[in-house]
């Protein structure tokens, strides 16, 4: 098959000024909120770290999100083919970020920890090994820079 093209457009729309704009670092809110046609909007600022509303989503919560997100979807679908049935799966990552003395920064890892409950007959070895296929195939984990890992456990 050859490839094919998606193209994404939420809108994403400043709303924390409350009077003077950016006249001064500490002059405006980080507010923000992500649109898309059809879905629910997503609230959302910069880490309280960085001046921001902790009761909002911020950049680097999102970030690291999208690579469980697609990871899970991945898998889900891989097991599907497979024959192995997942009754449950929970991910708690854990990314690290580097801030540098002038402010700019990276994620310098990210480390997915998928646990699965599988179903009594589908195949533990297969369920653990799929893990491995879905990082393979995840969009997003193929397109950042910092190195993502898989930490899988499985039950039945």
């Amino acid at each position: 098959m050859a490839h094919r093209t998606h193209v994404y457009r939420p809108t994403v729309e400043w709303t924390g000024n409350i009077g003077n704009g950016t006249s001064d670092y500490r002059a405006y809110e980080r507010a923000y909120v992500i649109r898309s046609p059809g879905r629910a909007d997503i609230l959302g600022s910069s880490d309280p770290a960085f001046r921001g509303d902790a009761a909002r989503w911020n950049p680097e919560d999102l970030f690291v999100a999208a690579v469980s997100a697609c990871h899970k979807l991945w898998y889900l679908h891989l097991c599907a083919d497979a024959g192995v049935i997942v009754l449950a799966y929970r991910d708690e990552p854990i990314s690290t970020m580097i801030e540098e003395a002038d402010g700019s920064g990276r994620f310098a890892s990210i480390v997915l920890h998928p646990a699965g409950r599988i179903a009594a007959g589908s195949d533990p070895a297969k369920a653990m090994a799929l893990h491995h296929d879905a990082h393979a195939k995840c969009f997003i984990a193929n397109s950042v820079s910092c190195p993502v890992s898989v930490e899988p456990s499985i039950t039945q």
